[in-house]
Formats: C-alpha cells, structure tokens, sequence
C-alpha cells in the first residue's frame, strides 16, 4: 500500500512540473493580441514565406505576417500583415521577400519611402519584389556559361 501512495505522489508531482512548463511556454510565446494595424501587399510569389513570418524595417520587427491568401483573377499572392501601431508607414513604402539567412525562412523587410502621406489600416502596399528562388538563382549560376574561350 505504501509503494502504491509513492508512486501517486510521484506521479503528481510529474503532472505538476509538465503544467508549469506549459504555462512558462505560453506565458513566454508572442501570442499576444496585436496592437497594431493590418495592411497588405501582392506578390508574384512568395516562395517559403508563411504565417507567422517577421516584417521589418531597417533590421526591426515591426509586424507579422498573419495570413496568406490568393487572389483568383489576377493569380497573385495576398499577404496580410499586422504592423505595429507605433510604426506608421508611407505610402510609397517598397515590400520585398528576402531570405533570413542560407538556412532560416522567408521575412518581409518593408523599406520605407519619403511621401509625407501614410498607408491607412486596411490600405496596400503597392511597390513589391517577389522572392527570389534561392534553387533557380544558384541553378543560373552554376549552368550558365561563361561565353569566353
């Protein structure tokens, strides 16, 4: 009887630890409701780029990519962005896709341009460079030729 109480206990304390742990881990996710504003930007393609993804600007996170849908007539992808509400962006603002690192995934860095007007909750950005294929840009590299003999 007294090995059966241990083992209950023991097992108790192992669901005791197993909560704290989760709730350390949500306590510690960004999961928080943004405070921000959404915009959006159409790509060509958006290759790697998915939920979740950072948006910069001058190297700062500033948003989030929150969902990626596609638009049916004019087959471009739409990228709906949270952006927070501290940062206010111009509306001649250039979005492009760019790799985080050789390994990492895709992030939005926003470079902001110098119009005095500013883009609106729900507005656009309308300057935007598709992702480069990391594959296709080292396939050119490595079968093109030289043209020199």
């Amino acid at each position: 009887m007294a090995r059966s109480v241990v083992e209950t206990i023991v097992g108790a304390l192992v669901l005791v630890v197993a909560g704290v742990f989760v709730f350390y881990a949500f306590a510690k996710s960004d999961r928080s409701a943004s405070d921000g504003y959404e915009i959006i930007a159409r790509f060509g393609r958006i290759d790697g780029l998915k939920r979740g993804a950072d948006v910069t600007l001058s190297g700062v996170k500033i948003g989030t990519v929150t969902s990626v849908d596609l638009d049916r007539k004019t087959y471009q992808a739409i990228v709906h962005m949270a952006v927070s509400s501290s940062v206010q962006v111009p509306v001649d603002t250039n979005a492009k896709i760019v790799a985080e690192s050789l390994l990492g995934g895709m992030v939005i860095v926003l470079d902001p341009g110098g119009d005095k007007t500013m883009i609106k909750p729900g507005g656009e950005v309308a300057n935007t460079q598709d992702a480069i294929s990391f594959t296709e840009l080292l396939a050119k590299f490595m079968f093109s030729g030289t043209g020199s003999k």
